[in-house]
């Protein structure tokens, strides 16, 4: 979400950052009004999530979603489930070239050679990680910041959130000392908003508090 170009579709208050819906409820501005971007926002965006299969699912969608919009990797989600077995990086650790080519032709999918490959070695350099750490989930979420520690989220006058942070960036050096690829600062940042490492619902949104609460009671994995 931190680099997304989408043009929002409905006024945003340029004091919050706040978009209205129909519900009469006021959410952050970036899902436009569309019905799919809206429920992505209430139901998973910023929900801390600790399952390694839809981590691996999330990093690698923010690495093909790096120069477009989130909608467009949204849209196309059950397609790249449908081509990466589902995210089950066991399994795609496995692809071959004769995948990579599969992929290639899928219309359903971004058809980035690059990103493809991509996703094939970071499923490989995901078992070793699980290998030393037990699980992704306990790497991953050793990085989250301390509440003390985080900055301003949104330029208003901009209407864009913080791009990354130093906690994004140390992640992003360490998977790149790994060997992970498409894992920039900023991709890693939207990954940490997206599986709810960091909360950035504005002050005022309808799901905010939600998902502080449900922060609040997630047990933070460990490495075993």
């Amino acid at each position: 979400m931190a680099d997304d170009k989408m043009t929002v579709k409905a006024e945003r208050d340029p004091e919050t950052g706040l978009l209205t819906g129909h519900d009469g409820k006021a959410r952050c501005w970036w899902h436009g009004g569309l019905e799919d971007y809206q429920r992505y926002h209430d139901t998973e965006w910023g929900w801390p999530v600790d399952e390694d299969r839809r981590l691996f699912e999330k990093v690698c969608l923010e690495g093909f979603q790096s120069g477009l919009s989130w909608l467009t990797i949204l849209r196309k989600r059950e397609a790249f489930r449908a081509a990466f077995a589902n995210f089950e990086f066991g399994k795609v650790a496995q692809f071959t070239e004769a995948d990579v080519e599969r992929c290639l032709q899928d219309a359903g999918i971004v058809r980035h050679r690059k990103k493809i490959e991509s996703t094939i070695n970071n499923a490989r350099r995901a078992l070793e990680l699980r290998a030393e750490f037990g699980s992704l989930a306990a790497y991953f979420w050793s990085f989250e910041p301390k509440p003390e520690d985080r900055p301003q989220t949104i330029d208003f006058a901009t209407a864009r959130t913080l791009g990354k942070t130093a906690e994004s960036t140390a992640l992003s050096k360490d998977l790149k000392k790994r060997g992970w690829s498409f894992v920039g600062p900023t991709t890693v940042y939207a990954f940490m908003q997206s599986m709810g490492m960091v909360n950035d619902h504005l002050e005022g949104c309808c799901c905010r508090q939600s998902v502080e609460a449900a922060r609040d009671a997630f047990t933070r994995p460990v490495t075993a």
